[in-house]
């Protein structure tokens, strides 16, 4: 999925994939997993994060832009 095409501004947060994971888990021991763009943190606690506490998540890496979930040449 490309930036243009991930709306994490939607009033529905359920417009949004479940998930930012494109199931290449990346992290080579720094903070941020290079797949997706997450803390190791926000992709362990997923499922117990608030919807608000999701949105801001999609935000921020959608705004980032860096992972390659938002890179044309991901794969």
């Amino acid at each position: 999925m490309m930036r243009s095409q991930v709306n994490p501004m939607a009033s529905n947060l359920h417009d949004l994939p479940d998930s930012p994971c494109i199931g290449v888990c990346s992290t080579l021991f720094d903070d941020i997993c290079k797949g997706c763009g997450r803390t190791a943190g926000e992709v362990s606690n997923w499922v117990f994060l608030t919807d608000d506490e999701k949105r801001a998540i999609w935000e921020r890496i959608t705004r980032e832009g860096t992972a390659m979930r938002f890179r044309n040449d991901r794969l």
